[in-house]
């Protein structure tokens, strides 16, 4: 990685106030201030540092670049869209022609017939429209007491109030004392955890079951055969809503628009985010399907979901998102994503007999995990993907390689990581008998 003093903003100038003035997300910023890797320009899969070298961007930043770096359509869209207006709130009455037109055409997308959108500005905003939204469904209906959150070890649901209360990963909870407390998690893939915790607290009191289809922050982690039709059936047995949380698998992450679709899924309430725009402008968005919207929208109803984000359906996010799920459509994507799948998951495998590795996971579209020995030994893998043009990251507890490529990635680059893996792997091994 770019090793630069705290006086260095990544790009060859010198500016010790451009480096530490900015709070960086999720990071430690004594190192931080020290040790900054600048980006500044991009292309299709590729990124490129402050200092001229090319990378190929396996985690796609943070999940989120599906089309590839650098579209001018979208660029164009946006600058049209910002000279006509670039945005006005929704409340009330207010309209943006394109969110409504966005949220049709999300609809005609979704695995939940007659879904209505609330949109927000990313992810955590989604999770937190949700979260509020199930709570309030079961009070308005008259069941209040039905308060209980159920959620998954190792998920992630972001990182507002909400979802920070019902992560799966301890180290994000960590250090805040009590927020929503009245939250359990059960075991990640297993289905009878599901059913005690429910049983423990009482069907009349569980309001919703929080489910990433495939764990994403916390490793990669496939669902078990069967698993996520068990758990939408066991939610409908006992009154409980089944909340999908596809901020990373969305927009053909998996080789279909949603994962709720390749797994048969069809959700009271699902969150998106990330692939929406393929992260050219922050937009989130919370599809709710017919048995919680109509309560509120029922010819003279009284209900008021008293939620709402400056920017919710921003025009300019909103022009965005349309453009881009253009592109996924006309250059067959998430196609593509299917067609890549295969070749992914055989990278991957191929480094699985490896003395470092402890586990591969993925065969589901572009998506995949590998858990090395440590932590230690996992940055120094990363380093050495660095030094070759493959760029990579850390996730679940520190030591597995994040991979969910841009879906205009080439086979070839795909093979052409799992050979730069495998030399970091052997490197990194002799480093470690030779210390």
């Amino acid at each position: 990685m770019n090793e630069l003093d705290s006086e260095s903003n990544g790009t060859g100038e010198r500016d010790s106030q451009a480096v530490t003035a900015l709070w960086h997300p999720q990071a430690n910023m004594s190192k931080v201030k020290k040790s900054l890797t600048s980006w500044v320009a991009g292309d299709g899969a590729y990124i490129w540092d402050g200092e001229g070298n090319r990378l190929l961007d396996l985690p796609a930043s943070l999940w989120y670049a599906n089309v590839g770096h650098g579209r001018a359509e979208i660029a164009d869209a946006v600058a049209d869209q910002i000279r006509t207006l670039e945005a006005y709130n929704t409340y009330g009455a207010f309209a943006s022609p394109p969110a409504e037109e966005l949220a049709l055409r999300l609809q005609g997308l979704l695995p939940m017939p007659d879904a209505k959108v609330f949109f927000g500005s990313g992810g955590s905003d989604a999770v937190e429209t949700a979260g509020k939204l199930a709570l309030r469904y079961w009070g308005a209906v008259g069941y209040p007491e039905k308060r209980v959150i159920l959620s998954r070890e190792n998920c992630y649901h972001g990182l507002h109030l909400f979802g920070t209360s019902v992560a799966g990963i301890e180290a994000n909870r960590s250090g805040y004392g009590p927020l929503f407390t009245e939250v359990d998690l059960v075991a990640t893939n297993e289905i009878d955890s599901l059913r005690a915790a429910i049983r423990r607290h009482g069907a009349d009191r569980v309001a919703a079951f929080f489910c990433e289809p495939v764990v994403g922050g916390g490793g990669v982690i496939p669902p078990a055969p069967s698993y996520l039709i068990e758990a939408q059936e066991i939610c409908r047995e006992n009154d409980v809503l089944f909340v999908v949380d596809e901020v990373i698998t969305g927009f053909g992450r998996t080789g279909e628009w949603f994962a709720a679709g390749r797994y048969g899924l069809e959700p009271d309430l699902m969150t998106m985010a990330k692939g929406i725009t393929s992260g050219y402008l922050p937009l989130g968005a919370t599809a709710i399907g017919r048995k919680v919207w109509e309560p509120f929208w029922e010819d003279d109803s009284q209900l008021l979901f008293r939620h709402g984000l400056t920017y919710s359906g921003h025009h300019t996010a909103c022009r965005a998102a349309l453009v881009n799920l253009d592109i996924l459509e006309r250059e067959s994507l998430v196609e593509r994503v299917r067609e890549l799948e295969p070749v992914l998951w055989d990278t991957v495998r191929s480094v699985a007999d490896h003395e470092l590795v402890d586990d591969v996971r993925g065969g589901v579209g572009l998506l995949a995990g590998i858990d090395v020995a440590s932590n230690e030994i996992a940055e120094a893998i990363v380093r050495h993907c660095y030094e070759e043009g493959m760029l990579t990251r850390l996730i679940g507890s520190g030591r597995t390689l994040h991979i969910s490529p841009p879906f205009v990635i080439e086979a070839g680059e795909i093979e052409a990581f799992g050979e730069v893996l495998s030399r970091a792997l052997d490197a990194v091994l002799e480093e470690v008998a030779s210390s």
